[in-house]
């Protein structure tokens, strides 16, 4: 299974053993620092932290970042959360900006169990209408949608297929959310529905109900219909190893190499 752009989450306290797997591997970072709100309302921290990120030597040329989430409801009916929601996607958008990055990951965000037609709709209407908007303002980065707690593929699927003229934007899916969030029967079912629109992928590990984060192989998930699906479907697609610490990045990076 060869992967053109294979990501992992640098640490910054530990940032040479970072850059050592990095180098060892041929992986690239998707920064993971930028989206807490605490962190992202003190401006010193982060201009240090990209300052960091920035003067670093030997740094992977290609890198991802995970923009704000928590809470951010770009499709609320209430102006004033749109307002704040906004605000946040712009710093990420920003941050991501200065760091070079190529794409910039967000969440679906939706309330998965309410099924009121009009709020699905709206969910898809209002994020095509937002992110189209994004997409044209900031033409140098990729902005991928990933699923979270959606129990199934259908509103990301057609999000994908109103946006798909749109060249960057594309979804994120992450087939370990699918897994802990979905129904492990269906996830074929995902994987073609999303197939057309996936640009970026996040693995890890888990046991089908929570969303754990363990190292690949550490977990319930067939990582060999995983290398089918990628193959088969999204062979372009940029893939984390969305694992944080040493040696569950390289024990997840060896168990992939295994594959």
């Amino acid at each position: 299974m060869k992967i053109e752009h294979l990501l992992i989450i640098p640490d910054k306290e530990n940032i040479e053993d970072s850059l050592k797997l990095a180098d060892a591997y041929g992986c690239g970072f998707e920064y993971n620092d930028f989206f807490l709100p605490d962190n992202l309302d003190r401006q010193e921290w982060v201009q240090d932290r990209i300052s960091f990120y920035q003067n670093l030597k030997n740094k992977p040329g290609y890198c991802t970042l995970h923009g704000a989430f928590f809470d951010v409801t770009v499709f609320s009916d209430d102006f004033k959360i749109r307002q704040v929601s906004d605000y946040r996607v712009e710093q990420s958008l920003k941050i991501a900006g200065e760091l070079g990055a190529a794409g910039v990951i967000f969440h679906t965000n939706y309330i998965p169990n309410f099924h009121q037609k009009s709020y699905r709709n709206g969910w898809v209407e209002k994020n095509a209408e937002y992110w189209a908007g994004k997409a044209a303002a900031y033409p140098h980065l990729n902005i991928y949608m990933e699923n979270m707690f959606d129990t199934d593929f259908r509103l990301l699927a057609e999000l994908g297929e109103q946006l798909q003229s749109v060249s960057n934007f594309g979804i994120c899916f992450d087939y370990a959310h699918a897994h802990a969030f979905g129904e492990v029967w269906q996830i074929e079912e995902w994987v073609r529905a999303l197939a057309p629109f996936v640009r970026h992928i996040h693995i890890n590990d888990n046991d089908f109900m929570s969303d754990s984060h363990l190292a690949l192989g550490d977990g319930k998930i067939d990582w060999n219909k995983f290398k089918k699906y990628y193959e088969e479907y999204f062979s372009k697609a940029s893939v984390l190893i969305e694992v944080t610490g040493s040696e569950k990045i390289k024990s997840s990076l060896e168990y992939l190499k295994r594959l």
